[in-house]
């Protein structure tokens, strides 16, 4: 079962509820708690994303592979993806994708939010750009209160800071008490079985320097 669960291979974990994505069973009373004080300081937090299945995690990985999605840069702009050789294409995927298997999404601790009633427009499309939540960014006040308030809640920023691994999302929450233990238990046999069993785009790659991708772009996070 921890297998499954850490690698986004089973849903027994989750609970069906009004955020309009899963997420952990953990996460539904802190995470209404924290709308609850947001919305009465006048920020509507809605998620965009919370659980994410392996096989969703694969279809996001497999299209950026082959140049289907866009593949961006450090500051979140559109690259040439004809121009990248694979080892670059691998490079941008990790900069803002997880390994199929390998994201904390799978466990359903971590979501990523949006302050709806900030949308500049009824037809907005979220992108999730460093330049929306910006301070200066349409999502910019909402951060600025969670930069404040996030500490009195039992979540945080798994990617608050640039470690030369994942870009940093600000818009990335993780439930703290228990995403922190499915970390210390997401062994890298557990990361490395998973690679060799997934039917992904750029595998060979992958396992070439599994290791330093384990340390590099798992288990190095902000705390």
């Amino acid at each position: 079962m921890t297998y499954d669960l850490l690698t986004g291979r089973s849903t027994e974990h989750l609970a069906h509820t009004s955020f309009d994505f899963p997420v952990h069973q953990a996460l539904v009373a802190p995470l209404t708690d924290l709308i609850n004080e947001a919305s009465k300081a006048g920020h509507q937090i809605k998620l965009i994303s919370g659980f994410r299945g392996h096989q969703q995690q694969s279809n996001i990985w497999n299209e950026k592979a082959y140049g289907k999605r866009a593949l961006l840069d450090d500051n979140g702009i559109g690259l040439n993806y004809s121009e990248l050789s694979p080892q670059e294409i691998l490079k941008a995927i990790l900069r803002w994708s997880a390994i199929p298997g390998a994201s904390r999404h799978h466990w359903g601790t971590d979501i990523d939010i949006y302050c709806a009633n900030a949308l500049p427009t009824e037809n907005y499309s979220v992108q999730l750009t460093p330049q929306e939540v910006a301070d200066d960014g349409i999502f910019g006040k909402l951060h600025m209160w969670l930069d404040q308030y996030l500490p009195q809640f039992p979540f945080f920023r798994p990617y608050a800071n640039d470690q030369g691994g994942v870009a940093p999302e600000r818009w990335h929450l993780s439930y703290q008490p228990l995403s922190t233990q499915l970390l210390d238990q997401y062994t890298f046999d557990i990361f490395l079985k998973n690679i060799e069993t997934s039917e992904i785009q750029l595998k060979k790659l992958l396992l070439e320097d599994a290791e330093d991708l384990y340390q590099k772009y798992v288990i190095n996070i902000s705390t």
